[in-house]
């Protein structure tokens, strides 16, 4: 089995039982971090337990974010107990919680996800300092992307064409089967049984904080989607046998056949790997069929490990210094360039503008969580065109996915917003005001492309809420 993991500490693990720290692969099957936790528990003949963290607030998330989370945390819970491995849940900040219960337990290494944003990173570097200082290990397991993201590239690719040879290189090796879980056999002790005690949720305390997120951030949006593995699953099997023969047309937002797995890859329900490997074993009886797998595994694969690659080696990569030096000469050579239409963020917050396709996608945004992909792209490049400038524009569009998003708060949405506004991963094209040789979309052109009206008339139904 190819290593996954990176230390971060220097610390030797001792036999002592494991700590999983949990938060951004929040599944139990399919998960390499767990699979790894259980395999050195096992090694060293020590129990393990999953820790998980709940923040009061966590870069503009809602009710609508956290209990998709918490719901898909219940299977997680009832998963693990069906392996006799207990999961703690606490009110607090990780980088100061984990290091804490972890020595309560007498623990001898914790074993983190990996994530590439900002906060998440601080949190591990944090940790592992005060793991450290209690002489226990920590190192972090990429089970999100298929290949870990230090081991597909050591830099900042350029675009998705200097990343993807890479990736196909190694993705063989990488792409395989996952060990099956086993059950704990090694036990607590009594005084350790105790500190379990204490952070352990039932099914029904999961449900009451639950409504307590509803009714303190709350509304009735709140359950837009079903949430959890199990959810997510029976969503991919739907999306390989219904909607997979007609991914072509996924540029139609009048047609529903993209995947609709964005929710549950980024609170990682699903995993990305076992996405690959169900869409590998679909049976290729068309020329289309083959054109769709490929299409699909090109934007599973590639398109993600890039996002993850852009955030990870770019700490810029929600500003305007985050874009490629061209991008930004462009655009500040036209930044005070008239524009025909301004809008204050309250207009735009509301669909408030003269764009009827824009508003209906901002509404479908605010009111069910989501956006088809084509459009995401022109709501962010409209952004630009409207603001007064491209960090405003930015900023807007940062906002506006991580607060109603339901996939907000990821590397595709950092990546594809700026890509849309400031041209990474893509090249200059044709200039012209406002956006300089930023890649330009335009009503007409969508209009072109698909029926606008059949797209209108749904969302004119969502009211603001």
């Amino acid at each position: 089995m190819l290593d996954r993991t990176r230390a971060l500490n220097q610390q030797l693990i001792e036999a002592k039982p494991v700590i999983y720290w949990m938060n951004r692969d929040m599944r139990v099957a399919d998960n390499w971090a767990l699979i790894q936790a259980q395999t050195e528990a096992t090694r060293l003949k020590q129990p393990l337990a999953v820790v998980f963290c709940l923040q009061k607030t966590f870069l503009g998330a809602t009710s609508r974010h956290f209990v998709f989370m918490l719901e898909g945390l219940k299977q997680v819970a009832r998963d693990l107990a069906q392996l006799k491995i207990p999961m703690l849940i606490i009110e607090d900040d990780p980088a100061q919680a984990v290091p804490i219960v972890a020595d309560q337990l007498g623990a001898g290494l914790i074993v983190s996800d990996f994530s590439p944003l900002r906060l998440p990173r601080q949190w591990r570097t944090d940790m592992a300092k005060q793991a450290a200082a209690r002489s226990i290990a920590m190192v972090e397991v990429d089970a999100h992307n298929i290949i870990p993201v230090w081991q597909v590239s050591d830099k900042l690719e350029f675009a998705a064409r200097t990343i993807r040879p890479k990736i196909h290189r190694q993705l063989a090796a990488w792409l395989t089967e996952f060990p099956i879980l086993l059950q704990q056999t090694a036990v607590w002790t009594v005084e350790q049984q105790k500190t379990l005690a204490v952070y352990g949720w039932p099914d029904r305390a999961i449900e009451r904080y639950i409504d307590t997120r509803i009714e303190r951030l709350g509304g009735a949006d709140s359950r837009l989607l079903s949430s959890g593995p199990d959810a997510g699953q029976k969503r991919l099997h739907t999306f390989l046998h219904e909607d997979l023969p007609r991914y072509g047309e996924r540029n139609d937002p009048n047609k529903p056949v993209t995947s609709r797995l964005s929710a549950y890859l980024h609170f990682g329900q699903l995993s990305a790997q076992r996405v690959a490997l169900a869409t590998q074993g679909i049976e290729v009886t068309s020329s289309d069929i083959k054109i769709a797998i490929d299409d699909f595994l090109e934007e599973l694969i590639v398109r993600r490990e890039l996002s993850d690659n852009f955030c990870f080696y770019n700490p810029d990569y929600d500003s305007f210094a985050g874009f490629p030096k061209w991008a930004k000469q462009t655009l500040d050579a036209h930044r005070h360039d008239p524009r025909t239409y301004r809008y204050t963020d309250e207009q735009l917050l509301q669909g408030q503008t003269h764009d009827i396709l824009w508003n209906a996608a901002q509404h479908e945004l605010v009111n069910q969580g989501s956006m088809p992909g084509y459009l995401r792209m022109y709501w962010a490049k409209k952004l630009l065109e409207w603001c007064g400038s491209p960090e405003q524009a930015m900023q807007v569009a940062i906002h506006f996915n991580d607060t109603y998003a339901l996939d907000g708060r990821d590397p595709n949405g950092y990546t594809g917003i700026a890509w849309s506004i400031g041209g990474v991963h893509d090249r200059p094209w044709g200039e012209r005001a406002v956006f300089g040789m930023i890649r330009f979309m335009s009503f007409d052109g969508c209009k072109r492309k698909f029926s606008i009206d059949d797209y209108v008339r749904p969302t004119k139904q969502l009211e603001w809420r």
